[in-house]
């Protein structure tokens, strides 16, 4: 499977193996010595708890080959390298059931793999987003926010993300995510231009001036170019936003500024 491990870095350790008579096996084979580390040895060789390895053992992942008269656990070089196998699956973040059937030849490498990778993407964008969050509050604190103000900011930002998720896939949410950290600058700057682009518009609409005029095609044209800087063409990440403003657009505007559906009715016209 390609996890198979030395043992360069027990036999350099500091924990002396042993050799230590064990019990015969079931088979009735004659009694042998051979290389064996008790299970407080082989916790310092590896860096593990006690604890650990006897829970591993219950598991059945790392069962040790011997015992001791006295019925002490003895570990042999292959147990050893068994659990080295365990730590760099642990290490990867594979489950501990799901290493037992990888080690036991149930489940493939690559499939146990591919399952984990798609996992930790979505950890990575759930993380991103997080800290996406994080920053908002932070930016949009004052230094006078009371804890009733903070709860409040805290719960707008979990209700946004979980808006944003039924609309965006999890492929679209890392896009975006990486670009965010990518293009920080000028995203910031799109971000900033909306909402007096949304008051110029306001302004014209309210003076009901013409949406199909020299003034409403400038201003569509302004805003299909922000539109644009979001979705970059991808016209599946236009289609989800678009979803998302016309099934949230009381909430839209009235808890972020979102434009108004004279607003939109405006542009679309200007832009027919």
């Amino acid at each position: 499977m390609g996890l198979n491990l030395t043992r360069r870095e027990v036999l350099a350790s500091q924990a002396p193996a042993q050799r230590v008579p064990v019990e015969p096996e079931r088979n009735g084979r004659e009694v042998m010595e051979q290389q064996t580390w008790k299970v407080g040895d082989l916790a310092r060789v590896t860096g593990l708890t006690v604890r650990t390895l006897h829970h591993w053992d219950d598991l059945g992942l790392v069962a040790p080959s011997g015992r001791t008269s006295a019925g002490h656990r003895l570990y042999s070089g292959d147990d050893l390298e068994r659990v080295y196998q365990v730590l760099a699956l642990r290490r990867l973040g594979v489950p501990l059931a799901t290493i037992g059937s990888l080690l036991e030849g149930s489940e493939s490498v690559s499939e146990v793999l591919e399952k984990h990778l798609a996992l930790v993407e979505d950890q990575i964008v759930a993380l991103r987003r997080l800290r996406a969050g994080l920053a908002a509050s932070l930016d949009a604190d004052d230094g006078h926010r009371s804890a009733s103000d903070f709860l409040d900011l805290i719960r707008k930002v979990v209700v946004v993300n979980e808006t944003v998720e039924k609309y965006f896939s999890p492929q679209q949410l890392a896009e975006l995510a990486e670009r965010k950290e990518r293009e920080d600058e000028q995203i910031a700057a799109v971000e900033a231009a909306w909402p007096d682009l949304i008051s110029r518009v306001q302004s014209a609409v309210d003076r009901g001036a013409d949406p199909t005029g020299a003034e409403g095609r400038a201003l569509a044209r302004e805003w299909h170019e922000l539109l644009r800087q979001f979705h970059q063409g991808d016209e599946q990440m236009r289609d989800s936003l678009y979803a998302m403003q016309r099934d949230n657009a009381e909430q839209i505007q009235r808890e972020h500024g979102g434009p108004s559906p004279e607003q939109l009715e405006f542009i679309e016209r200007a832009g027919a």
